[in-house]
């Protein structure tokens, strides 16, 4: 694909990633997309067909403790299935990276799984390095989990 065919820039309008949500994993609200789009650190990039049609987007989000150098977490990378294997990917990346590097980050990481050989390709071509000793621990149900007398759900 030329480059000219697509743009990468940041998402300012909530109603923009509303009408992008088929890029998304869920369907994004209007308050969803404000409240990210507000809070600092928060950084979306989304990629733009010339006429203005999000075709990509990459979520990051800084992080800093105390002990260690601002970071940039690579939230959530997706393109659409029509325009895959483009580079798209690649350049929403690279993108953030310079944000990152702009709001002072000194690394980026992120987290997927060992199955989406699409995303580990892209990650490996961009130098970054996969360390298979970290476990990711999630709790999906906060309150079942912390708040006593709260039942796990069946689901």
């Amino acid at each position: 694909m030329d480059p000219t065919d697509w743009t990468i820039g940041p998402a300012t309008d909530p109603s923009e990633l509303v009408a992008a949500s088929d890029l998304f994993d869920f369907p994004v609200s209007e308050h969803g997309a404000r409240d990210f789009l507000a809070m600092p650190g928060h950084r979306l990039l989304l990629a733009r067909t010339a006429d203005g049609t999000a075709v990509g987007f990459v979520s990051g989000v800084v992080m800093r403790h105390p002990d260690k150098q601002p970071e940039m977490f690579v939230y959530e990378l997706g393109v659409a299935e029509s325009h895959r294997r483009r580079g798209i990917a690649a350049a929403l990346l690279r993108a953030l990276a310079l944000e990152a590097l702009a709001l002072g980050c000194t690394g980026m990481w992120t987290g997927t799984e060992r199955g989406n050989v699409a995303a580990l390709a892209t990650y490996g071509s961009l130098g970054a390095t996969v360390d298979d000793e970290s476990v990711f621990i999630q709790w999906a149900a906060l309150a079942e989990a912390f708040v006593p007398g709260t039942t796990p759900s069946s689901t």
